[in-house]
């Protein structure tokens, strides 16, 4: 529901922008000779769009440390889980196949 209260005013705002700038804009690319000629509200939407993509993957490449980090602490803490249990096992086992030592009474 958050997300939906979040999103609607955006989606609202670019509507908005897409409806109100539909004159034509000239986009050259510098070392080549091309010209494409787009409305405005697609030049700013697609730069826009393409920068949400690099800051995307920037966010995603940076995170993969940080993903393979946690799987290598999980694998760790799984093992140390199997061996506490292990040896609480054994501990238990060695507690029933130990005798209790009697006791002697002092003269």
């Amino acid at each position: 529901m958050l997300r939906i209260l979040l999103a609607a005013p955006l989606l609202l705002v670019l509507v908005l922008f897409a409806v109100s700038n539909t004159g034509p804009v000239d986009l050259r690319f510098w070392p080549f000779d091309f010209a494409w000629q787009v409305p405005l509200a697609g030049a700013v939407l697609g730069a826009a769009f393409l920068a949400f993509l690099l800051g995307a993957l920037l966010t995603w490449g940076t995170g993969m440390r940080h993903r393979a980090q946690a799987k290598k602490m999980q694998r760790a803490a799984r093992l140390l889980e199997a061996e506490v249990a292990d040896l609480r096992a054994r501990q238990a086992t060695h507690v029933k196949n130990t005798a209790p030592v009697p006791v002697e009474p002092r003269a």
